[in-house]
């Protein structure tokens, strides 16, 4: 499969292993109007490097994902883009609450933001699915047993799906990306990403 950028990094490769710099101050997400007292949103961003490629029809994107967790939002993540205003992501993040955990944006104009479970240590699975508009996120803690984190619509036949790499709040720092996989297949079940 051939990659492309929208803003292009740094990165390594090595085996198995995509190691990918996030720069200081780098997100997907379309904030909107609301701000919160203490005035901790995110901003509107658009400009965290995503490394991708484009697919047509049904698929399924696995990645092992790690990183050292730095500041607010920092994440390795996956998306998939039907437009720079139609996107969505499932994010092994650093929350505001302080815990590493599986977060998910779905992004129709405006995003919205669900924490998802928590999760110990530094490293996880993501998994994305499509059946036809229907897509998945899923995150695992060993990589064979998945659990659904989002459903959500999205259309276009084809794509940008790939790795996406964000430190919101902080200075930056590399984000790891094992054993990426996208397969051309339906799953069966959609929500049990099987």
């Amino acid at each position: 499969m051939e990659f492309h950028w929208i803003n292009e990094s740094r990165i390594e490769k090595s085996g198995d292993k995509i190691s990918i710099f996030a720069p200081a101050q780098t997100d997907f997400f379309c904030g909107g109007s609301e701000t919160s007292d203490e005035g901790i949103l995110p901003a509107s961003l658009c400009n965290a490097p995503f490394y991708y490629t484009e697919i047509a029809g049904d698929f399924v994107l696995r990645v092992k994902v790690s990183h050292d967790f730095k500041d607010t939002y920092d994440s390795c993540s996956i998306m998939v883009m039907q437009d720079m205003t139609h996107w969505a992501k499932a994010c092994f993040e650093l929350t505001d609450f302080g815990a590493h955990a599986a977060v998910s944006v779905v992004t129709k104009n405006e995003s919205d933001d669900a924490n998802g479970c928590n999760i110990e240590g530094n490293t996880a699975w993501l998994q994305m699915c499509r059946c036809g508009s229907a897509f998945a996120f899923h995150y695992s803690v060993d990589g064979s047993r998945f659990y659904m984190m989002r459903f959500f619509q999205l259309t276009g036949d084809t794509v940008k799906v790939g790795l996406l790499a964000q430190a919101p709040t902080g200075n930056g720092g590399m984000r790891v990306y094992e054993n990426l996989s996208i397969e051309k297949r339906t799953v069966k079940n959609i929500r049990a990403g099987e």
